[in-house]
Order: C-alpha cells, then sequence, then structure tokens
C-alpha cells in the first residue's frame, strides 16, 4: 500500500529529496506523474482515468508535505524500507489504508514509472 503522511507532520522536508519515485510534493504544490520519473504519454491512474503523464494536478494537501499514491511504489526496487519514513523525526509517514498493493503491483508501478 502507498504511504500517508498523517496531520503530525512539522513539514521539516526531509522525506522529500528521499523519495525515489518523486511521490512526496510540499504542501500546496501541484504535482505530476511526470515529475522525477521517465514516464511521457499516457498512464493510467489507480482510479482508472487515463491522463498525460504531464498533466498537472491539484496538491492532495495545502498544509502539509503529501504523498501521491498514484507514484508511491514504498520504495520497493530501490530499498528494504519506505524512506520517508525511515527519516521522519516525528513517525508521520504511515501506511494508507485506502491503497492496499501487493509487492508485485508495487514493483510493476516502478517499472512503468522509471522505464
Amino acid at each position: 500500500m502507498a504511504i500517508i503522511i498523517t496531520e503530525e507532520c512539522i513539514n521539516c522536508g526531509a522525506c522529500e529529496p528521499e523519495c525515489p519515485n518523486n511521490a512526496i510534493y510540499e504542501g500546496g504544490v501541484e504535482w505530476a506523474i511526470a515529475d522525477g520519473t521517465t514516464i511521457k504519454g499516457p498512464i493510467t491512474l489507480m482510479d482508472g482515468t487515463i491522463v498525460d503523464a504531464e498533466q498537472r494536478f491539484a496538491p492532495i494537501s495545502a498544509d502539509i508535505y503529501y504523498i501521491t499514491p498514484n507514484k508511491c511504489t514504498e520504495c520497493q526496487g530501490f530499498h528494504e524500507e519506505p524512506q520517508c519514513a525511515a527519516v521522519c523525526p516525528v513517525d508521520c509517514c504511515v501506511p494508507d489504508e485506502m491503497y492496499r498493493e501487493t509487492v508485485e503491483e508495487l514493483l510493476a508501478k516502478k517499472e512503468k514509472l522509471h522505464v
């Protein structure tokens, strides 16, 4: 499953540079699948919507850092554990119960993001 940043976030920013998928954004910043990935052209989001990888989306959070589940792979294929959780000083990077994915699904997402 994807990782979520809870309201306990102190906006320290330690998590953002650790994400190999560039799935973490500062509150209020728009996001795109293409940011920090090699993917181009049409992509299917987790909800089934087909969008262009360059399309910008509204921030998931306005006040704290956030993780877009469409890009989060829990660092599968990169690290032994989610790096955001490993560096978070207040332990606010936790599994997101709304997005359950198997290791195989997370690895497939990683391969799609980093062609």
